[in-house]
C-alpha cells in the first residue's frame, strides 16, 4: 500500500506538475498571443475626394486633345493654373521654344504651384498634361495620326493632383509641397515614322525644369510622378529607374498602399524600366523620384492595351482607382514630419 500511495503520490505529484506546467504553458502562448496583436493602422491624412478628381479629369478631357501650339492647349493650361491659384498655391509657369525631332518649335508651358514656399523641406508631385500627337498604337491605319484625348495618360494625373492641391489649401502639411504640371512628355517619334531621328523627345518639359528649375539650386526631399493613374485595371509595379534611384521611398509608399487597403493596386513586384518624368528629375538630382504608373507584364507594349489609342477616354476612368492613388499619395505626404 505504501508503494502504491507513494506511486500514487508520485503520479499526483507528476500530474500537478504537468499542470502547472501546462498552465503555464498556456499563460505563455496566451501572451504571445496578446503581443502579436496588430493595431489597426489610423489613417492621418483628410479624405480623398474621387468626385472632384474625376470632374477635373473631365474638364480637361472637354479642350479635347492637349497638344502644344493648340488652342486646347492654352485653354487647359489657363484652367490648370486658376485652379491652382484658386486653391491657394503661388503659381509659376515655365515658357520656352522647345525644337521637336520634326524640326518644329514646340511652345512649352510648365505650371508650377507652390505651397508654404518658406519652408526647407519640400516633396515634388508631379504629373505631364500634354496629350499625345497620334494614336499611333491603333491597329487601324487611318486612325493612327489622329490626337487622342488623354483620359488617363495625362489627366488623370493632373485630375489627382488637383484634388490635392483643393485638400493642402484646406489642411497644409508639415511640409513644403511643389506640385508640377510638365508639358511636353508625349511627343516622343511616333512609331508609324520609320526615319528615325537620333535624340530623346520624350519628357521634353521635365528635362527643361530639371536644368533650370523654377527656384534655384531646387532640392526636395522625394519626388512622386503620377502617369495613367485612372484605369479600373490598374496595376501598380515598382518600376525600374524608381526602384534605382528611391529604393526606400518606393517601400514607403507601397507599404503605405497596403496599409490603407490597396494593395491590389500596388503590387510588390519589379517591373521594367519606363522613360517618364522622373528621368529626368532623377538624373539632375533634383529629387529621388517614383513612378506611379500603370504598366503590365502581359502586353507587348508593356502598358494597358488604351495606351497612346482612341481608347483613352472618360470610359476607362475608374473612381475607385483614383482614390486608392489619390488616397496613398496624400497619406504618405500628410505622414511626414516638419523640418
Amino acid at each position: 500500500m505504501k508503494k502504491y500511495h507513494n506511486i500514487c503520490f508520485i503520479t499526483i505529484i507528476g500530474i500537478g506538475l504537468s499542470l502547472i506546467v501546462s498552465c503555464n504553458s498556456c499563460r505563455k502562448q496566451k501572451d504571445l498571443v496578446q503581443q502579436e496583436v496588430i493595431e489597426p493602422y489610423v489613417q492621418v491624412s483628410p479624405e480623398f475626394n474621387t468626385d472632384s478628381a474625376y470632374q477635373y479629369i473631365e474638364k480637361q478631357v472637354s479642350f479635347g486633345p492637349r497638344i502644344p501650339n493648340s488652342d486646347a492647349h492654352r485653354a487647359c493650361g489657363d484652367y490648370l493654373t486658376t485652379k491652382l491659384t484658386l486653391f491657394g498655391a503661388q503659381v509659376t509657369e515655365q515658357k520656352a521654344d522647345i525644337r521637336h525631332y520634326d524640326g518644329s518649335i514646340l511652345r512649352m508651358r510648365n505650371i508650377i504651384g507652390s505651397y508654404q514656399p518658406e519652408k526647407a523641406k519640400r516633396i515634388l508631385l508631379f504629373a505631364h498634361w500634354d496629350t499625345r500627337p497620334w494614336a499611333d498604337r491603333e491597329t487601324d491605319l487611318q486612325k493612327q495620326k489622329q490626337p487622342i484625348l488623354g483620359a488617363d495618360d495625362g489627366a488623370s494625373g493632373v485630375g489627382v493632383l488637383l484634388e490635392i492641391a483643393r485638400q493642402l489649401q484646406q489642411k497644409p502639411t508639415a511640409v513644403g509641397i511643389d506640385i508640377i504640371f510638365f508639358d511636353l512628355e508625349d511627343s516622343g517619334q511616333p512609331v508609324f515614322d520609320t526615319h528615325i531621328v537620333p535624340g530623346e523627345w520624350w519628357c521634353l518639359g521635365s528635362e527643361y525644369w530639371a536644368k533650370n528649375p523654377h527656384v534655384s539650386e531646387y532640392k526636395a526631399s522625394y519626388g512622386i510622378l503620377l502617369d495613367m493613374v485612372g484605369a479600373p485595371d490598374a496595376s501598380f509595379m515598382k518600376e525600374g529607374y524608381s526602384v534605382q534611384y528611391a529604393a526606400n521611398i518606393v517601400e514607403k509608399i507601397w507599404r503605405t498602399a497596403v496599409n490603407l487597403g490597396y494593395g491590389q493596386f500596388f503590387i510588390s513586384r519589379n517591373n521594367g524600366y519606363v522613360t517618364d518624368d522622373h528621368l529626368p528629375v532623377n538624373k539632375h538630382h533634383r529629387a529621388p523620384a517614383v513612378d506611379i504608373i500603370n504598366i503590365k507584364d502581359n502586353t507587348s507594349t508593356g502598358f494597358p492595351s488604351h495606351w497612346h489609342t482612341h481608347d483613352d477616354n472618360m470610359n476607362i476612368i475608374s473612381r475607385g482607382t483614383l482614390k486608392a492613388v489619390g488616397q496613398t499619395v496624400m497619406e504618405v505626404i500628410y505622414s511626414e514630419k516638419g523640418d
